[in-house]
């Protein structure tokens, strides 16, 4: 059976203008014939208009008759060019040329140390690398650890600028929300009272400092 648009809308159709069976309804319409029996008793899709399959290009006329006459046969849907353009299409995976693969632990090494907030999940899928890769950028274990410095990916023409932005972006909000959930990392337990500062006790002001000299206290005494 090919998916079709619409089944629920079909089905109402083929219900209420044809003399199919149930089950030739549901296998078409790809349903349970008990959900169809529940369409010809007014119990489901109620509100629904039907959808005719010979009008929108689903099924021709060859096909109904065939049904129609034979209780036992399956009715088979025309594929439909519009469907097959609504299929969600994949992205392919980010190709890397070459020439750029050599320049990729330098754009790791850019990221480790200028925003450590993006995760390695994120840096390999920007950088169409893995997660080990990353690892040994970051504890210098890789081959050419020796030759390994710190290159902006966009300068390097392994992303554009956007892209990074948004990844940088992304990658800073999660890191707020996270530290903001954890209550943040300088923040005080709520009703902690500061230490008090120490008190600076000054020293008590000499009796003898601004008292004019004495004989005594310059040429002494004669005993």
């Amino acid at each position: 059976m090919t998916e079709i648009l619409m089944p629920k809308a079909t089905a109402v159709w083929l219900v209420d203008n044809t003399s199919l069976t149930f089950e030739q309804i549901a296998d078409f319409c790809g349903l349970h014939p008990l959900e169809v029996r529940g369409i010809a008793d007014g119990d489901v899709a109620r509100d629904i208009r039907g959808a005719d399959p010979l009008v929108n290009g689903q099924l021709t006329r060859d096909e109904l008759d065939k049904a129609q006459a034979d209780p036992n046969y399956r009715m088979k849907a025309v594929v439909s060019r519009h469907a097959e353009m609504l299929k969600p299409v994949k992205a392919p995976p980010r190709y890397t040329p070459v020439s750029r693969r050599q320049d990729r632990p330098d754009a790791i090494m850019w990221f480790v140390k200028n925003h450590p907030e993006v995760t390695d999940a994120q840096i390999a899928k920007l950088l169409g690398t893995t997660k080990a890769t990353i690892e040994t950028v970051r504890n210098r274990t890789h081959w050419n650890a020796a030759n390994i410095k710190p290159v902006d990916p966009v300068t390097l023409g392994l992303v554009g600028q956007l892209q990074l932005d948004e990844v940088v972006r992304k990658a800073a909000e999660k890191k707020a929300k996270d530290d903001a959930r954890n209550g943040g990392a300088t923040l005080q337990p709520v009703g902690a009272e500061p230490e008090p500062e120490p008190e600076v006790v000054e020293d008590e002001p000499d009796p003898r400092r601004g008292a004019e000299p004495t004989a005594e206290s310059v040429f002494g005494t004669r005993d």
